[in-house]
């Protein structure tokens, strides 16, 4: 066998052996809802104000100080006195005080930080932001799990439900159909709310969205910053390139 032939034999051994990799880490095709993005201030210190009581005793945010905030409209008075239950000066970080031992013993695995949870959470079925919005929003009831929950995006995850009490419980109704490959796959039908939660469905959904706006907002606090930058900058460019040319036609004008 030519050297040729051997190099062309290990592309196609590589390419299918990679191919086979992404096919069994993708597993089920994941339905993902759009999340409704909102980087107003009204919006961010609502998420802020249920990240911090819900999320922040379990979950740290440990790349991002509490003083921050002021960027949503916050003062550090305000900071002070509404959010400031697991740290002493809004310069801290975002942490919690729960070991990673203990959190793997009780949940089976140590919570994951979330400050860029919204960027890592990205994938060709939506952005991370899709993802954290539509798991956030299915988690049902299920009695075989030490939790007692379930969700459809992340099936037997180690999380309890934190936002039960404003959601309700939901219980998931679930239909066999051919996978394609000869066996029976389970998919989700419908989400039925059995016992309600503090919030209507809409009012909870909506609370959803700003929780996941601000934790999007986390992962990059200076990107409404960055953008307004970068569009001055391409104005300026822009005025910069026509008067250029028109020098340029000035310059030529006369030569001519």
């Amino acid at each position: 066998m030519s050297f040729k032939n051997k190099i062309l034999r290990a592309l196609i051994a590589t390419v299918a052996f990679a191919t086979a990799a992404a096919t069994h880490a993708a597993g089920p095709e994941l339905r993902l809802d759009k999340a409704p993005l909102q980087f107003d201030n009204a919006s961010l210190q609502h998420g802020a104000k249920l990240f911090i009581n819900y999320c922040l005793n379990c979950h740290s945010a440990s790349y991002l100080r509490y003083n921050r905030l002021q960027e949503i409209g916050l003062s550090d008075q305000q900071i002070k006195d509404n959010l400031l239950f697991t740290a002493d000066k809004v310069g801290d970080l975002m942490t919690v005080g729960m070991r990673p031992a203990e959190a793997k013993q009780w949940f089976g695995a140590a919570p994951p930080d979330l400050t860029v949870i919204a960027r890592s959470r990205a994938s060709h079925y939506g952005s991370g932001a899709d993802w954290l919005y539509t798991y956030l929003r299915q988690f049902y009831r299920d009695t075989n799990r030490p939790t007692g929950w379930n969700n459809v995006v992340f099936e037997n995850v180690g999380m309890p439900h934190a936002l039960w009490d404003l959601q309700g419980e939901q219980v998931a109704h679930f239909v066999e159909r051919e996978d394609g490959h000869g066996g029976k796959a389970k998919h989700l039908e419908r989400l039925e709310i059995v016992k309600a939660g503090k919030m209507p469905k809409e009012e909870y959904d909506e609370a959803v969205a700003d929780l996941v706006s601000f934790i999007t907002w986390m992962g990059e606090p200076s990107q409404h910053n960055r953008k307004l930058i970068g569009g001055w900058v391409l104005a300026i460019l822009a005025v910069l390139g026509v008067l250029t040319y028109l020098l340029k036609r000035s310059i030529w004008k006369d030569l001519h």
